[in-house]
């Protein structure tokens, strides 16, 4: 058996081990080979790694010392897939992002400041840079505060995440297709790149009033396969190619809100299953399209009273399955095309330290690599 150091955290509402990419081999195909074989991918339970069974507890952060002027370390996210031996370097993970500032802090990358400390992470998945406001008491990583996130049991010390540059990150515009609706087998959808790439669409225009809950619509067979033809079209117009064997565009089902203080109801897709709460990435997503004229999220926001036209909203507070999210958003000049940064809270907490060991004779690898 070979080993690897690996520390396993939890980030906002995701979780699994953090390496560093000097303990990995260079060639991304050797990477997953061993990511496959940590998770113990191929089987429901991952009976046979440390995954869970499940696609939030199914993704790996690799973690490095960053050669960029701008970042104090490097992140790159991987998805591994639970029953299938396949990996995908192609999406980020914001919630994963959560905690490596923390282990930044933790294995020695960065070093920690006297009550905050602020880790600049370039994200390699996008190319895109992230700060990280690590709460560092006496220089000393304090993981135990009183902010709660929905989709997370108890409360923990609150990480601001600060995205920089979030537009087009995948395809190089904000809206790919050039337009804020388009219209694939009749269902009108808004295809949009902030943060990640997403496929929204209004939950009425699917029969639903989306506030299905993930087992409901994990168990609506038409619904999946009808999502995914749509989700396949839409890579194609937003000029990602075949996405059938990768994870993006994530199709979001949006709808009006049902509490008095939120802007937009939501449910993500991952994108075969809902999301039990909402990714980091497309809450930004959804969020930057609120104030968008046109999408679907902004209309709905409109419809609900919750905007008023041609207003940027720079507070916006997304539901999802278990609870809610909220960002800060800041358009530079009012103008809802230029987005300067989206913010949030999130926590992390270390769970475990150590060795993991994983096995030298895999099948073979189907990789989607990026």
């Amino acid at each position: 058996m070979n080993s690897i150091p690996c520390m396993i955290m939890r980030g906002g509402t995701s979780r699994g081990p953090f390496l560093r990419m000097s303990d990995l081999p260079s060639q991304q195909e050797e990477q997953a080979e061993i990511l496959l074989s940590l998770m113990g991918s191929g089987h429901a339970l991952q009976i046979d790694g440390i995954g869970g069974g499940d696609p939030l507890t199914s993704k790996v952060a690799i973690v490095e010392r960053s050669s960029h002027p701008e970042a104090d370390v490097d992140y790159l996210f991987a998805q591994v897939d639970v029953f299938n031996r396949r990996v995908d370097f192609n999406p980020n993970c914001g919630n994963m992002l959560s905690a490596v500032g923390p282990y930044a802090i933790e294995t020695g990358l960065v070093g920690p400041q006297d009550g905050k400390t602020i880790v600049r992470v370039r994200n390699l998945n996008t190319q895109r840079l992230i700060e990280c406001h690590v709460p560092t008491p006496g220089r000393q990583i304090s993981y135990e505060g009183d902010t709660r996130i929905s989709g997370v049991p108890g409360s923990a010390a609150g990480i601001q995440l600060s995205f920089l540059d979030i537009v087009g990150t995948k395809t190089g515009a904000l809206l790919p297709t050039g337009k804020a609706i388009d219209t694939i087998r009749g269902i009108p959808v808004t295809c949009l790149d902030a943060a990640t790439p997403i496929l929204m669409i209004a939950a009425e225009d699917l029969g639903l009033d989306g506030k299905e809950s993930p087992a409901e619509l994990d168990g609506n067979t038409a619904l999946l396969e009808r999502l995914e033809t749509i989700r396949r079209q839409a890579g194609r117009y937003m000029g990602l190619g075949d996405v059938s064997q990768g994870v993006l565009p994530k199709p979001v089902l949006v709808s009006p809100p049902r509490d008095a203080t939120s802007t937009l109801n939501t449910r993500y897709f991952v994108p075969h299953r809902c999301h039990k709460a909402i990714a980091v990435t497309g809450a930004i997503a959804v969020a930057s399209a609120v104030s968008l004229p046109g999408t679907i999220a902004n209309r709905i926001a409109i419809d609900a009273g919750r905007l008023a036209s041609g207003s940027p909203l720079s507070q916006i507070r997304l539901e999802h399955p278990s609870g809610y999210i909220d960002l800060d958003i800041a358009h530079r000049h009012g103008d809802p095309h230029d987005i300067a940064r989206v913010s949030l809270i999130r926590t992390a907490r270390k769970i475990m330290s150590g060795t993991i060991f994983y096995s030298s004779t895999r099948d073979v690898l189907t990789s989607q690599v990026g």
